[in-house]
């Protein structure tokens, strides 16, 4: 009996430690403690990408420098979310000036495509892929504009890495395989060109699944034509007349000129004052300043007193969502077309008004009146105290489905987001600039730099940047916890094309969530859920002034990697 007893005891023993995840420090929901580094730290979605932009830094090259090497070797490595057919932006704290700068590469509607064409054809929205979502490719023009700014290192040096895997070819994570083995049959199904040229050919006719080696030579050869030729070299010349040709063969409108004229554009980060600590977004195009609304309206509450994760917690956040999303969709769009009242919108008093809706119970809203619409996300710290927040996209998952032939990469399908309703903000126009999803993040304190930040995932991004923000400040976590604490997401108010909200939407929860926050949500009136993903991917660096040490941070939702020296 006893004999037994011991073994029953021992299989109990082995069962809990096998299954067991407890650490002996930190949350219990941590997956790892904060990466800690002197010299510099690169944190991205991909341990490979980060260890290039390691080398970078290690070779000589800034914060700069290694963020556009691990870019580009994201292109290559998860084509499900970003590459050199999409856009970027990015907010950089350069040590010298001691002043954060904000880049918008994001590109800009065909100009021979007018809103009396889709009338004429009867579209009531712009399709999701196809030529007609096209808008011209603005990253690699954020590249050259970020190296020609602040880089050191010469271009060729910087892609040289990606070049090399490209050619060579580097084994597929899990998570990658898995959305390539989702979007590459779509493309196939649904006959779009060079699909099979591109991503399968040089892989032996098929997809590599997960751990097995993937190729892509012709994005080898166009990151070698951008490195001796420059941005020229994408926008101008033999790569230029190949995207335009291939859009209009396609039907669509992208041409030479559309390409040969765009620029990005330095734009002033905007911020609001969330107890001490500056918040900086990107103003319009993108919704960086949702969760700037967001945070001024849920200043006002004290978080002490409410515990994280609990149904006030949630309730509060939720409704501060509805009302800044109310904003987002009728006001954000391209600022060169249309007059977004960006101080307005951040003023204490507008959130006070929109503060006083909400109620104990869930609300459906509508936008303030106000006088005056899958990614990748990295951050690179260097020993100068230079930090870059740096974040790109094709839009929805690989992107269009339009491959340009011999290019390497697929054009991204941000021209989707534009309204087909006259006289909205975000109508669409030729030659402007869609309604953005993608926003980096930056938070200083005293002046000085804090945090740099994002959380990738569609509309989900405001609500994750407030997520970590009042984790890391009101709940007290460290930057690893702050990304690994459970998660949720409210969807269901206006698009950013202006339709009208419906009902309070769903509140998605993670299983982290207690179910008595759940079941307390459900009664007052939230409609709650759950979601298969969706619930974005952070990294963050954090400068600790006091030990004069970068703290890194990647969470487990995805197959990132924070490192430094």
């Amino acid at each position: 009996m006893k004999t037994l007893f011991t073994l029953l005891y021992l299989t109990f023993i082995f069962i809990s430690t096998g299954f067991a995840q407890d650490r002996v420090t930190g949350a219990l929901f941590a997956t790892r403690s904060e990466v800690l580094a002197q010299n510099g730290m690169v944190a991205t979605s991909h341990p490979l990408a980060t260890q290039i932009g390691l080398d970078i830094l290690k070779q000589g090259g800034n914060a700069i420098d290694a963020a556009i090497a691990a870019n580009a070797a994201l292109g290559l490595m998860e084509p499900t979310g970003c590459g050199v057919g999409g856009d970027l932006f990015a907010i950089i704290w350069d040590a010298k000036t001691k002043k954060l700068y904000g880049l918008n590469a994001s590109g800009r509607s065909p100009k021979a495509l007018t809103l009396e064409y889709f009338e004429k054809e009867g579209f009531e929205k712009i399709p999701s892929h196809g030529p007609l979502s096209v808008s011209v490719p603005g990253a690699v023009d954020g590249w050259f504009e970020m190296h020609q700014k602040f880089g050191s290192l010469p271009m060729e040096q910087i892609l040289a890495p990606a070049v090399a895997y490209a050619e060579k070819g580097f084994p597929l994570t899990e998570l990658i395989a898995h959305y390539m083995q989702l979007s590459i049959p779509y493309y196939q199904r649904s006959g779009y060109a060079n699909i099979e040229t591109t991503y399968l050919k040089p892989n032996g006719g098929r997809l590599p699944n997960e751990g097995e080696i993937y190729k892509n030579p012709y994005l080898a050869e166009t990151y070698k034509k951008i490195a001796r030729g420059g941005r020229e070299a994408f926008y101008k010349g033999s790569l230029a007349q190949t995207m335009a040709g291939f859009i209009q063969e396609k039907g669509g409108f992208l041409s030479e000129l559309d390409l040969a004229e765009h620029h990005s554009e330095w734009v002033e980060p905007v911020s609001v004052n969330y107890r001490g600590y500056y918040v900086w977004e990107l103003p319009p195009n993108g919704q960086g300043i949702a969760a700037l609304q967001m945070l001024q309206i849920l200043e006002a509450y004290d978080f002490s007193k409410i515990p994280f994760g609990s149904t006030e917690h949630l309730h509060l956040f939720i409704e501060a969502k509805k009302l800044a999303f109310e904003d987002r969709a009728k006001y954000y769009a391209d600022m060169d077309f249309a007059k977004v009242p960006v101080k307005e919108l951040l003023a204490e008093s507008y959130a006070e008004e929109r503060r006083k809706l909400i109620g104990e119970q869930a609300g459906s809203y509508q936008a303030g009146a106000i006088s005056a619409g899958e990614t990748i996300y990295l951050t690179v710290a260097d020993k100068e105290g230079n930090m870059v927040s740096l974040i790109q996209s094709n839009y929805r998952g690989m992107g269009s489905g339009m491959v340009p032939p011999g290019l390497g990469f697929m054009l991204q399908d941000r021209g989707e987001l534009f309204s087909l309703k006259p006289g909205q903000a975000n109508t669409y126009e030729p030659g402007k600039r869609p309604f953005h999803t993608i926003i980096p993040a930056f938070i200083t304190k005293n002046g000085d730099p804090y945090v740099s930040f994002g959380v990738m995932g569609g509309d989900f991004q405001p609500q994750g940047h407030c997520q970590i923000i009042m984790n890391l400040i009101d709940f007290g976590m460290n930057l690893q916890e702050a990304g690994d604490a459970p998660r949720w997401d409210h969807t269901g108010t206006s698009e950013p094309t202006g339709q009208p909200a419906q009902g309070t939407g769903e509140v998605r929860v993670e299983s982290g969530i207690a179910y008595e926050s759940v079941r307390g949500l459900m009664q007052k009136g939230h409609k709650v859920g759950f979601l298969n993903g969706g619930y974005g991917g952070y990294q963050a660096i954090m400068w600790d002034a006091e030990n004069r040490v970068y703290r890194g941070a990647s969470e487990s939702r995805k197959d990132g990697q924070a490192a430094g020296y």
